[in-house]
């Protein structure tokens, strides 16, 4: 369960420690994401070796390869990935968003063919929760529906009252299905998160949230942020959402974020983020740095011997230069992706360290703006941001 130590008094950021089966995990957390249980380009010892507590898995993938019956032949997904820490499984309910083409949702879940070979699938609640059952994971998500940001605006024929929209049967559901995961079997010591839905819409938020809430479950996550919304937009749902989460449970954004966007979070009250960009950009060669992200193979690096971030203690930047790893990714060597992979997953792990350090010490407030002061976001970002001055 989670222990809320002390929240910083210039902001909502939060120190706190969340018990699990396989341990406690301090928070502020960042949970690099192993889809189909391994982390990309990342071995077990080197996730240990940089700090990692707890790492996250996928029930749609795993239930589709491997498959149960092997985690289960195996003693479990920690047991199968050689992963004695904690570990987070995700429900497949994002797969309702990233697998849109493939699938239909239904009243009681949601039909998909399979992306390997088009195979006949059904995900719902009692599917979702079984399935993590097995994985045993240390924390299980609710099923929900996440619907992507366009829908806000898209009309439709059902609904109540007058406010018929994509995105408010969305939340039903959700709503619904968190209902029907709370009333399933789960692992030994396994805790069930909820997850709010709502867009960027203010009322619904606050809707789902309570309604989540009511139903008491160990922690709640933020869903539908990082869905293609602008940043603004992003931060707004957080912020519409917050208020009505208990402050004695972990709060979790999904699939966030970028350091600055984490940082911008922990300020809003986040204990928890995921997200592949560590080792999804580090395979094209892009590393970060606490000044910003830039690509490594570009010819401004080819006679750079400085490290990729200078102060970094992570095995890359202490063993090897900007130009002999632009070497190995420009020739297609593995060890170049790995390197940077590394590189920035501790990057990740080290800032949420970093900013645990600072609210234990009562400076979070000046870490966090002298952070976001010297970090250059990526240029998608800044358009966005322009765009939105300019409204």
């Amino acid at each position: 369960m989670f222990e809320l130590l002390k929240t910083d008094s210039s902001t909502k950021a939060r120190l706190g420690k969340l018990a699990t089966a396989h341990g406690v995990v301090d928070t502020p957390v960042f949970m690099p994401v192993g889809t189909q249980a391994s982390i990309k380009a990342l071995d077990p010892r080197e996730l240990l070796e940089m700090g990692t507590q707890i790492i996250l898995g996928n029930t749609y993938h795993l239930n589709i390869r491997p498959g149960l019956d092997i985690i289960r032949a195996a003693g479990g997904l920690h047991q199968f990935m050689n992963w004695q820490k904690p570990i987070l499984t995700d429900s497949g309910g994002f797969q309702v968003f990233s697998l849109a083409k493939i699938r239909k949702i239904k009243p009681h879940g949601v039909e998909f063919r399979s992306h390997l070979d088009g195979s006949p699938l059904f995900l719902g609640p009692k599917e979702a929760m079984e399935i993590q059952g097995v994985l045993g994971s240390d924390i299980a998500m609710v099923f929900d529906e996440c619907p992507p940001h366009e829908v806000a605006a898209t009309p439709s024929s059902q609904g109540r009252r007058g406010v018929a929209t994509t995105l408010r049967l969305a939340v039903e559901r959700t709503i619904r299905w968190a209902r029907e995961c709370r009333e399933q079997p789960r692992a030994p010591g396994q805790l069930v998160f909820g997850i709010v839905q709502g867009g960027s819409n203010q009322a619904l938020r606050e809707e789902c949230a309570r309604a989540l809430v009511a139903m008491d479950f160990n922690g709640y996550a933020i869903g539908g942020v990082s869905v293609g919304e602008p940043e603004a937009e992003m931060l707004k749902a957080v912020e519409f959402t917050e208020p009505f989460l208990p402050a004695n449970k972990a709060r979790y954004a999904m699939g966030l974020g970028t350091p600055a966007q984490m940082l911008e979070l922990i300020a809003r009250g986040v204990d928890m983020f995921d997200c592949v960009l560590p080792t999804r950009v580090a395979r094209n060669g892009t590393a970060f740095t606490r000044r910003g992200a830039f690509g490594l193979k570009g010819g401004a690096y080819k006679a750079d011997f400085h490290p990729i971030d200078e102060g970094c203690d992570c095995f890359a930047c202490k063993h090897f230069s900007r130009a002999y790893l632009r070497h190995l990714l420009n020739v297609n060597e593995i060890l170049g992706l790995r390197m940077v992979s590394v590189h920035n997953s501790h990057l990740f792990l080290k800032i949420m360290a970093d900013a645990r350090a600072a609210i234990a010490a009562g400076t979070f407030a000046e870490f966090y703006r002298e952070f976001i002061a010297n970090y250059m976001p990526s240029r998608k970002v800044l358009s966005a941001r322009q765009a939105e001055v300019e409204r």
